[in-house]
Order: structure tokens, then sequence, then C-alpha cells
């Protein structure tokens, strides 16, 4: 079943699946092969929704009428699954034929849109609020909600949910709140590992949502908070290999002779010689430790390119009972099977960067003109 786990998932070791990993790749790259994509808008059709210009097919409903009345409705948020692809919107096809693909320039028209972003602000905090979670301030951090209890047990016990997190992240990267997801993703993985609310989120939390974050860095972060607190802990496969396997890696190449600026040298005394060049080989073998602690090995996060291929022809993308739109759904497909993340010191160094090579744009703060008078609400 694709996007979350099971009451077996604690004793079962978790697979990486390719098809996540592919799909959300082209997510965090803004679809490098979307030739569809192309400036002109067919007719604005998300854009007009969220200026109540137009009701979201095929329920007939408006925005202005969703916010005001379906908040709090948790059966009927529940149960619909046409609304969820018009309140996030992304550049790829959802379940909801109805429902129409963002375009770049209606990206761009609708951050410049206020009354847009506002409403699309307070759809975000009425989903929080189904899953038990509230928004506390304009920079996108969450707390448990008054109703918390009830609505995590709800969580844990509805998968499909899941999916609709992972659209819901997707839409606040597209949109310009690429920095409201690490907040959100950051207490999903606290709530599932450390205070175990939800413990049957916790492989879409790895799986999907760390990875629809494009700072790599802030992955990064997150991928140590949850392998600190993964149990059983030699069950953590996300991330780069663990420490001890690159070591074993690298033992034919421990040998290294010293470097020829210091064999060059002439001296008085041979005892000195000896002395710069063993400590010269020490160097240079510390050095070369260091650049391969970080040398780029794991396919989803390291060179952030999937490379596992599908060796099965039955192994294909199936849609969830749901209709959220999440075109990566089958969760035990093609596999990586990926060992540890790093020990917490080691930090990604400027060659780490150079492979992935971000969105310079990623962390856009959003449009921050609109947030006073709508988050605090």
């Amino acid at each position: 079943m694709h996007h979350g786990g099971d009451s077996t998932e604690t004793t079962a070791k978790p697979k990486r699946s390719f098809y996540a990993a592919r799909d959300l790749y082209k997510y965090r790259h803004q679809y490098p092969q979307n030739f569809k994509d192309i400036r002109y808008q067919n007719d604005l059709s998300n854009l007009r929704f969220y200026k109540n210009k137009i009701p979201f097919k095929p329920d007939g409903v408006y925005i202005e009428e969703v916010l005001n009345k379906w908040k709090g409705d948790y059966e009927k948020l529940e149960h619909n699954h046409t609304y969820i692809q018009w309140l996030f919107p992304l550049r790829e096809q959802g379940l909801n034929f109805y429902a129409k693909e963002l375009t770049t320039y209606e990206i761009e028209e609708f951050k410049k849109t206020k009354e847009a972003i506002r409403r699309f602000l307070l759809a975000y905090k009425m989903m929080l609020e189904f899953f038990g979670i509230k928004l506390i301030d304009k920079t996108g951090n969450v707390a448990r909600a008054v109703n918390w209890q009830e609505r995590f047990q709800h969580l844990n016990e509805s998968q499909h949910n899941y999916l609709r997190i992972t659209r819901i992240l997707k839409s606040l990267g597209e949109l310009g709140y690429e920095s409201f997801k690490s907040p959100l993703v950051k207490f999903i993985l606290h709530e599932a590992l450390v205070e175990n609310t939800i413990p049957n989120i916790k492989q879409s939390a790895l799986e999907y949502f760390v990875y629809t974050i494009r700072d790599r860095r802030e992955r990064r972060k997150l991928l140590r908070f949850a392998q600190k607190h993964y149990t059983p802990s030699e069950n953590f496969i996300w991330g780069p290999p663990r420490k001890e396997q690159s070591e074993g890696s690298k033992a034919p190449k421990m040998p290294t002779s010293p470097v020829s600026g210091h064999n060059s040298q002439t001296s008085m005394h041979k005892k000195s010689k000896e002395s710069k060049n063993s400590s010269s080989a020490v160097h240079l073998n510390s050095k070369t430790m260091e650049e391969k602690k970080v040398a780029p090995n794991e396919p989803g996060e390291e060179t952030d390119r999937p490379r596992a291929e599908p060796s099965d022809g039955a192994a294909k993308p199936r849609n969830s009972e749901d209709c959220d739109g999440e075109n990566s759904n089958s969760q035990p497909d093609k596999t990586i099977n990926n060992p540890i993340e790093k020990k917490e010191s080691a930090s990604p160094s400027e060659k780490d960067e150079e492979v992935e090579k971000p969105n310079k744009n990623s962390e856009n703060p959003g449009n921050t003109s609109s947030h006073d008078d709508i988050l605090l609400q």
C-alpha cells in the first residue's frame, strides 16, 4: 500500500520506493522533463478559484464556502476526495481530472494576488486543524491543536491522509511557502518517533514528507533527527551509508605515500626529515578520510537522483483509494535499500552541495505582506 505503514511496520524492515524517489526528485527539480508546462496558462482556473470567481468541480462549491462552512466539518473533509486538488494545486495531474495543473505563469500570478494567498493560508490552517495541528506564527511553526488527541488517533488510522499531507507540502513549495515545510515535517517526525502518538505515519514521513523539501541541508537535519529517535535503529534506511561501511570500503586505499614536496626537501637531520614525511602521510590520509566521508553514495539523498531501475514489470505506480493526486503511488514497488544516515557531527561540505546544486530560491519566505492578519487568527 502506498504511503504508510501498518501494525507490522515496527517489526518488518522498511524499504525504499523507487517511484517515491523519482516523483520527489522531479518535484524538487522543477519537473525537468515537463514539456507540457508552457508559460501561457489555459484559463488560470486555480487562481480564479482562489479569487472566488469559480467553484471547484465537480462539486460546484466556492472557496469562501469551503473556508467558512467546511472548516471543522471533519466528516466532510475526510470523505470528500475532490476538493484537495483545488485547495493545493500542483504542476502534476491528480485524480480529479476537473482540477487543472499549475503552470509557472499561474504560480507567478498567484503569488502576486493577495486575496489568493490569504485564502491559501486559511486553507492550510483548516487542513492542519483537521489533522490536529495548529499554525502558531508567520514563519510556519506548528504545535498540537486543542483537539490533537482525537485527531492524531484518526490520522494514525487513516493513511490516505498521508497522501494529502504530501500534496499540501508540495503545494506550499510551489506557491511561495517552502519555508513552512520543515517545521511541519519536524513536528510530525517528533510526534511519530518521540511521542509515539502517530507511529503509523513514520514511513510516509521519511519516504515522502522529508523529500518534498528542496533544501538539501534541511533534509539532512530532519534525517539526523529521525535517525536519533528511530527504533529499531538498525532499520533506519534513509540517508547516506553508515560510517563503518564507508571506512571498510576505504581500507585498501589507506596506505598513502608522502607528498613529493616533503620528499624533495634536504635536511642535515635525517630524523627531522622522516618526521616530516610521517606527519605528511598522516595529514594526507586524514584529508582523504575527510573527503571520502562526504562522498555521495545514496541514490535518494546524496546524489539526489534516483538511480535504481524497476526490475519487475508489474511494479508500477498505482493509485490509492483517495483521489488526492499523488503520482508516486506504490510503496513496495521497486525498492532502494539505503543504509544509515551519517553521524550527527558530520555536516555536508561544499563538495556535497555541488552534487545537487539546489534551487537558490527554494527558501522563499513567501508573501509576508498578507501573513500577519491571517496566521494568528
